[in-house]
């Protein structure tokens, strides 16, 4: 094998691990949204599990954070307003973060 492919073959595997570990950052930070969403809503028990995924699945429906922020504005409703959402996704998704690099 060629130092080129070698290379080739590094920045490949660097590219599927860096993927890999922002689609882990991406689900905890929607875990950590549904938990603090399910809290304001009052949820327990059970229901807040079954929130924590419905916040996680709709992730899922377009590219982006936009349809997590879309699901959580409409079912907050005026218990945060967007500015307090967009600003605790932000803070989510460095909890995330910071959390998977000390697992590591």
């Amino acid at each position: 094998m060629s130092t080129f492919d070698e290379r080739e073959n590094a920045f490949e595997a660097k590219f599927a691990h860096d993927a890999e570990m922002q689609f882990k950052a991406d689900a905890r930070c929607n875990k950590l949204l549904g938990l603090w969403a399910a809290e304001l809503l009052g949820k327990s028990g059970d229901d807040v599990e079954a929130y924590v995924r419905e916040v996680i699945k709709s992730d899922f429906e377009e590219a982006g954070h936009e349809d997590v922020f879309r699901k959580l504005t409409a079912d907050v409703g005026d218990k945060a307003n967007e500015a307090a959402i967009r600003a605790k996704m932000a803070e989510c998704m460095a909890q995330a973060k910071t959390q998977l690099v000390q697992e590591i």
